[in-house]
């Protein structure tokens, strides 16, 4: 844990990464290399379906300073430069993606031992979108919210709130989203002391549409390199996933999903292989 409450985006994360990360079922084929200089090269190609794409992307660490650079099939291009520590407790992130002049955004990150907080804003003119969020509190426990405002439309785009009670082999959230229509809590447990195996369990009600889904699922580390998880929500959604690490920092991952209350219907799978050298 840190000195100090986790950002907003971070309330709920242990249970989203258990339920949805790595979960996939295009094709990806991924190789990661490093250069004399320190350039990381990462070469990526996704299908889907019928359809392929790819994307290259370099990045390079001096000091404090991070600079990621991606260019992707369709010519687009995403700069992202990230400055940590130019002011005590403080990371700059400036992003542009071209050709979109007006895709670009700014945002600053602030850490206090009470308190964490990011503003953001987008850098078009014509209109022009903040996005503020606060957390308060310790790294066991976080409460706080986040909004969005348009300039231009003089209204909030989103608002949301939540708290974060982690323990030493648990961590509990609540989020309430959406404008208030969606209610969101998660509960993730870790089993042993060697913490290889988790449970997770994740209540989701929208009142706009009066539908609850329960989802339970969980990870566990077969051995040092393997790990299974799986994942079942009310509505007979049956995911699962391997992930083998190959050779050092090397990882094959391969997932599933199908209904279990409409068997008749085909199946999706996925296969993720990630090459570094």
């Amino acid at each position: 844990m840190g000195k100090g409450p986790c950002l907003f985006t971070d309330i709920g994360k242990k249970a989203r990464d258990l339920l949805t990360k790595d979960y996939s079922y295009d094709q990806k084929f991924t190789v990661s290399t490093n250069s004399n200089v320190g350039v990381v090269l990462t070469s990526a190609v996704i299908k889907k379906g019928g359809l392929s794409t790819g994307d290259v992307t370099a990045a390079y660490k001096y000091h404090n300073t991070n600079i990621d650079v991606k260019v992707d099939t369709e010519s687009k291009i995403l700069t992202t430069l990230t400055f940590s520590d130019v002011l005590p407790s403080t990371k700059f992130i400036a992003s542009l993606r071209l050709p979109d002049y007006t895709s670009g955004k700014v945002e600053v990150q602030y850490f206090r031992d009470i308190a964490a907080a990011t503003v953001a804003t987008t850098l078009n003119n014509q209109s022009p979108v903040v996005d503020l969020s606060l957390t308060l509190g310790t790294p066991s426990f976080s409460a706080g919210g986040e909004a969005a405002f348009d300039s231009t439309a003089s209204s909030f785009t989103k608002y949301n709130a939540g708290i974060s009670v982690k323990m030493p082999d648990s961590t509990t959230d609540i989020v309430l989203a959406e404008k208030a229509d969606m209610l969101k809590l998660s509960f993730v447990h870790d089993l042993g002391e060697e913490k290889k195996s988790a449970i997770v369990a994740e209540f989701t009600r929208r009142f706009s549409t009066n539908e609850n889904t329960i989802t339970v699922g969980g990870c566990h580390a077969l051995e040092s390199f393997t790990t299974v998880k799986g994942r079942l929500n009310n509505h007979g959604q049956l995911g699962a996933l391997l992930q083998h690490e190959v050779k050092p920092n090397s990882i094959l991952t391969i997932s599933g999903e199908f209904d279990t209350l409409a068997l008749d219907k085909k199946p999706r799978f996925g296969l993720a292989l990630a090459l570094k050298s």
